[in-house]
């Protein structure tokens, strides 16, 4: 059996998006490697078939990526189970020490592994303990201010508030450097305009703008040139503007340049606020959790808190770990995971999940699962990675990318070249001028960086309104879905079971009855079998039962054991009895003889040794705003709407008449669903897309059929994140019509883009071409676009009025 290995990259550095497309397309060249690269979170991921030698494979990785943009660091991304720590070495200047500090680190006992980013001046350490984390970071330490006296080690966990700061402030100064470059520049500039200067003097003093200005630029294409790497913005500005220097445009090649890093400045900026305003929707990451330890409160990043370690909330903070809580009373905010504005009312018994932010009381919880396992970790994870599935769009712009700048080239090329061969007293300075502006048009930044940039936004705002989509694919399939096919328990309807009815035949009392159909549901984690064990309100002694069977579609099985289960029935269970629980259809499997029943409800008949004994009625009320999520979608343009239910046909008529549902199917098995999904996916158009929604308890078979699967309901429901495209993270089927409502901005907006950056680069082209266009307004069609395209993608993450 092959098997595949997995490994994610981190390319610190990488600020060009054409580049990111280049390293992609080359890595993938490489047999038996399939290579996704996310831009906006500079991450790349990196999978191989089985039978490579991992390193050697990331050797040739980081290869390609030193060949295509040599400034970029590759680092591997650490998967954190809850045992990371990141310190930030402050005036870390030496780039030898930083590679010693990295090796001796890894040499403590204890570090699993550790990654010192020299560019970032971070060190990150993953340990195989969190207890053992405070010893190792204490060692780091000393091991740095050996090596390294006059650094100032900062603890501030995983990228927490303060750890950005930092970031922001090391951009700040880049871009102050760079400020500084471009205003020297811009000076000389204007001084070589205005004053009349002799011809040495004025060559001298634009060649001495150009090379403050432009002298990065040409250093960076001389270098691509040698590793292979021609058709690049790089070499292209290159060109265009020691073309304009050879015919003698001083002024034109200094002021393009200069126009073009001014533009390639705002452009970085622009991407890296719009990065920054993403990652603000998604801000539910807690930077530390109060650990209770005897009497005393301990302050520790969440990643050093244990399963069953108790820790204070107190109000204003946020929950930083999911679990449960033993005292205190509380109003929650959970909006950053729902996108709900009402507050949840918490006490003592109730769940919490990370990210919930407490608002008055103080509360003590009990913690269920490590950080690496939390809710707010698997959400965050999922937003950060979900551009890494590309939709067809991005994939269409990318692969167009590829071919329209060669392309371009070769015909700027051709125009250089051809005409003053051809045309009578044709000019070649003229003609070479006309061809410098096709350089300068020809690369493809603004689709590339805006149309991702577009769709990352559109997963952030989802994901504000609780709304998770794992991929670009998936919200751009939400444009053209056609059938939207619900289940219903849990879905449409609240999944909250109350027995209702109990019927018996001669011989048993209700209480009998009950008791009997809590033992047959006693390890059942459905709602109808939860429903019975809480109208029970005993404790299930489950050493007395002997066997137990789930029937799939049909009930369970059991067989009872024991000298007495309740007073009254004694001699029932002497040797031990075998009692069916379940529907119809499981009484007719076992030729029991029962009672038709046309109660609204989900009915459980019971029988003990093949003998009826009785049924019990459970009733499920439907969700408030079911029936408005049907009206929405028919309002945008959904043309079916499927109910499918395991339920009696006549509570599955009853819950479709009521929300005006198109079509109800009822009394299905499991495999029954998936079989109606595939004829109603035949009905659609070939382009027309179905989607199924469940509540991710057993519908995986169904959400993996499915063009796109929704999980309703699954907030903190592993089953249902694991299972599904997309999670509604409340039980909201009107969310499903928000999340179209997204994609289709989002589509609106990446589509503007791509007309928009066409059209301005297709009109320039042909006014390039007939010398009506100049440089300067060549320039505007490369970085004006690019900024304009940057500014307008970010819209998509206003998702308060939809």
């Amino acid at each position: 059996m092959t098997v595949k290995q997995k490994k994610e990259l981190i390319l610190e550095g990488l600020e060009c998006a054409n580049c990111a497309t280049k390293i992609e397309t080359e890595i993938n060249r490489i047999s038996g490697i399939t290579a996704t690269m996310n831009f906006m979170t500079k991450t790349l991921s990196i999978e191989t078939e089985g039978g490579q030698d991992l390193n050697v494979v990331l050797n040739n990785v980081k290869n390609i990526v030193n060949r295509i943009e040599s400034h970029v660091i590759v680092k591997e991304k650490v998967i954190n189970k809850g045992s990371k720590k990141t310190l930030i070495l402050m005036g870390l200047d030496c780039a030898n020490c930083a590679a010693k500090i990295e090796n001796q680190v890894k040499n403590i006992s204890g570090v699993r592994s550790s990654t010192l980013d020299f560019m970032a001046k971070k060190l990150i350490i993953e340990a195989d303990s969190n207890h053992e984390m405070k010893r190792i970071v204490d060692e780091a330490t000393t091991i740095v201010n050996k090596l390294e006296p006059d650094v100032k080690v900062i603890d501030n966990g995983t990228e927490s508030k303060s750890e950005k700061k930092v970031d922001e402030a090391s951009d700040e100064v880049s871009y102050k450097k760079e400020f500084i470059q471009l205003g020297v520049g811009g000076v000389l500039f204007l001084l070589g305009s205005i004053l009349k200067l002799p011809d040495w003097a004025e060559l001298s003093v634009f060649f001495i703008a150009y090379l403050i200005v432009g002298g990065e630029v040409l250093l960076r294409a001389i270098k691509n040139i040698f590793r292979g790497q021609v058709f690049d913005e790089n070499f292209l500005m290159a060109i265009a503007t020691i073309g304009a220097f050879i015919i003698g445009e001083f002024p034109e090649g200094v002021g393009v340049m200069l126009f073009y890093q001014v533009g390639e400045l705002f452009q970085s900026i622009a991407v890296n606020r719009s990065r920054k305003s993403i990652s603000s929707l998604m801000d539910i990451r807690p930077d530390f959790a109060n650990l209770k330890v005897g009497d005393d409160v301990k302050k520790v990043a969440p990643e050093e808190v244990a399963i069953g370690d108790i820790i204070i909330v107190k109000p204003g903070e946020k929950v930083p770990l999911d679990g449960k809580v033993i005292s205190g009373a509380s109003m929650m905010d959970t909006s950053a995971l729902t996108g709900e504005s009402v507050p949840r009312e918490v006490e003592a018994g109730n769940e919490v999940l990370s990210g919930f932010i407490n608002k008055n009381g103080v509360l003590e919880i009990e913690v269920a699962k490590e950080f690496g396992e939390s809710t707010v970790s698997k959400i965050l994870d999922l937003v950060q990675n979900a551009s890494s599935k590309k939709a067809q769009t991005e994939n269409f712009i990318t692969k167009f990318a590829r071919y329209y700048t060669p392309v371009v080239v070769i015909t700027a090329a051709a125009i250089a070249v051809i005409p003053p061969m051809v045309i009578s007293g044709a000019s070649f300075s003229d003609w070479l001028y006309r061809a410098l502006i096709f350089l300068v048009i020809s690369c493809p930044c603004a689709l590339v960086i805006s149309i991702p940039l577009g769709f990352f936004g559109g997963i952030g705002g989802a994901s504000k309104r609780g709304v998770l989509v794992k991929g670009s694919n998936y919200l751009e399939a939400l444009n053209d879905v056609e059938t939207v096919v619900f289940d219903k328990t849990g879905t449409l309807t609240k999944g909250v079971f109350k027995v209702t009815k109990i019927v018996t035949r001669e011989g048993y009392s209700k209480d009998e009855l009950l008791e009997l159909a809590a033992f047959a549901e006693s390890y059942s984690n459905h709602p109808i079998g939860i429903s019975i064990l809480k109208a029970y309100g005993k404790e299930v002694d489950r050493g007395r039962i002997d066997t137990y069977d789930e029937i799939s579609g049909h009930g369970t099985k059991v067989v009872i054991l024991g000298e007495q289960l309740s007073s009254g029935m004694l001699k029932l269970m002497k040797k031990g009895k075998e009692v069916l629980a379940g529907n119809a259809k499981l009484m007719k499997k076992e030729n029991i003889s029962y009672d038709e029943v046309t109660a609204v409800g989900t009915v459980v008949h019971l029988a003990v040794d093949k003998e009826y004994a009785g049924y019990i009625v459970i009733s499920d009320e439907v969700k408030e705003d079911s029936a408005k999520a049907i009206q929405s979608l028919k309002a945008l343009g959904v043309k079916t709407t499927v109910m499918l239910t395991g339920d009696a046909k006549v509570v599955g008529e009853k819950v479709g008449k009521e929300l005006g549902l198109d079509q109800v199917y009822a009394e299905l098995l499991p495999t029954d669903k998936v079989e109606k999904l595939e004829a109603l996916d035949k009905q659609k158009s070939p382009k027309g897309k179905l989607i199924f929604v469940g509540d991710g308890i057993n519908d995986a078979p169904v959400l993996a059929r499915a063009d796109i699967g929704i999980a309703m309901g699954g907030l903190g429901s592993d089953a249902a994140i694991e299972a599904a495209d997309i999670v509604i993270m409340t039980d909201e089927p009107s969310k499903i019509a928000d999340a179209i409502k997204i994609a289709k901005r989002t589509k609106t907006i990446v589509w503007q883009n791509i007309v928009f950056a066409l059209g301005v680069k297709g009109i320039f082209l042909v006014l390039g071409a007939f010398g009506i266009a100049t440089m300067w307004e060549a320039v505007f069609a490369d970085v004006g676009v690019s900024v304009i395209a940057i500014l307008n993608a970010m819209r998509v993450m206003k998702v308060e009025k939809l």
